[in-house]
């Protein structure tokens, strides 16, 4: 099964596997508007969504500061619009139940994700935290929906279309 795993933010990790992995950045220049990120993401995901099963994203469930829930938010509706728009099923995982998977504490600092997706992916460069928790998320999201996502292709994903 091939799954996009999605860190979510302005430096938006992604997955697919070791290889096909790393960091997007989505910081609009200073001559770009704000949504311009958005359009920038849809263009990265469009480039990686062949023949992609799923799709799994690190869900947040609050955030300290309001312009960043915004742009989680932005984020987000890509991610569902994207995936609505090609037939791919996609779920968010709690940050927590990543690090737990990941280190066995779901409060994890970034260092230890670091360390967990440098032992999971032995041998790839780890761009930083955003690359790091793509990767773990990419590990839980097959270790759990692997089985049922077979079935699903199966028997599912014919009749839609």
């Amino acid at each position: 099964m091939k799954i996009l795993a999605i860190d979510p933010g302005t430096k938006c990790g992604w997955a697919i596997d070791a290889q096909h992995s790393g960091v997007w950045n989505l910081k609009p220049n200073k001559f770009d508007s704000g949504g311009m990120r958005f359009v920038e993401l849809y263009s990265q995901i469009a480039n990686e969504i062949s023949n992609i099963d799923l799709i799994v994203y690190e869900r947040v469930e609050r955030h300290s500061a309001t312009y960043a829930a915004h742009i989680y938010g932005g984020i987000i509706a890509v991610i569902h619009g994207i995936a609505e728009e090609h037939l791919i099923p996609y779920k968010g995982i709690p940050v927590g139940t990543i690090k737990k998977y990941a280190t066995g504490k779901g409060s994890a600092k970034k260092e230890a994700m670091i360390r967990s997706a440098q032992l999971i992916f032995r041998g790839v460069d780890i761009k930083d935290d955003n690359h790091a928790d793509a990767l773990c998320l990419l590990a839980y999201a097959h270790d759990t929906y692997d089985d049922l996502m077979d079935e699903f292709n199966k028997v599912v994903k014919p009749r839609l279309k």
